[in-house]
């Protein structure tokens, strides 16, 4: 009995050693010097139904083997962010968890070590959370009236009781030229002044006129 006893006893311890070689196999296997995420040994579990999300909902670069989620987009909510890469294991990483700001920017996300000790690069990256569709505007166009809308006549402009009186234009005498002067047509006028000839004339004629009278008185006295 005692020894049957001590045998499965050595058997329990053997199952226990080996099954605790086995978990700080994997443990060592999968570890980071990023105290923010969680390292997990083995397949990376996928997100809840429902809350996978796409890399263009974020705003990232992955420079060498970090990478650097800047910007998450309207409507978008992340709840984790998952980055696979090297031998054996996945990064965990939850916003507002273990210093990991709840809100974007992200930076220096990375892989878990290789079992070599090494940086591994990051393979695989995605994210798990929700997002709201931004609904769409509609716009309808205005509806025009039924009845067609009725077009007011202005009042004419009444018409003017004031009568106008026809205006006669009489157009000026023509004068003659050469006649501006009043002293007859046909000539033209040179500025002479030939009035004073007729008074002259008519002097002559009543001098010649006496004259002659004299002369016939004369005869009839001798």
């Amino acid at each position: 009995m005692r020894r049957r006893t001590f045998r499965g006893a050595v058997a329990v311890m053997a199952l226990t050693t080996a099954a605790l070689i086995g978990t700080a196999g994997s443990a060592l296997a999968c570890h980071s010097d990023d105290t923010r995420p969680h390292p997990t040994p083995g397949k990376a579990t996928p997100c809840a139904e429902g809350t996978d999300l796409s890399q263009s909902d974020v705003d990232f670069k992955i420079v060498k083997n970090r990478l650097n989620i800047s910007k998450v987009h309207e409507g978008v909510t992340v709840k984790r962010i998952v980055v696979i890469g090297g031998d054996d294991g996945f990064n965990d990483y939850t916003p507002g968890a273990k210093g990991l700001e709840k809100a974007a920017p992200w930076n220096d996300l990375r892989a878990p070590f290789s079992r070599n000790g090494r940086q591994a690069d990051i393979e695989k990256w995605y994210l798990c959370g929700t997002k709201t569709e931004k609904p769409t505007e509609t716009t309808t166009a205005p509806t025009k009236p039924s009845t067609p809308a009725t077009e007011t006549t202005k009042p004419s402009a009444p018409a003017s009781s004031e009568t106008v009186a026809p205006t006669s234009t009489t157009a000026p005498a023509a004068v003659p030229a050469g006649n501006e002067s009043g002293t007859g047509g046909g000539l033209a006028n040179t500025g002479f002044d030939n009035s004073w000839l007729i008074w002259i004339a008519a002097l002559l004629l009543v001098a010649g006129g006496g004259l002659l009278a004299l002369l016939k008185f004369r005869r009839k006295a001798s």
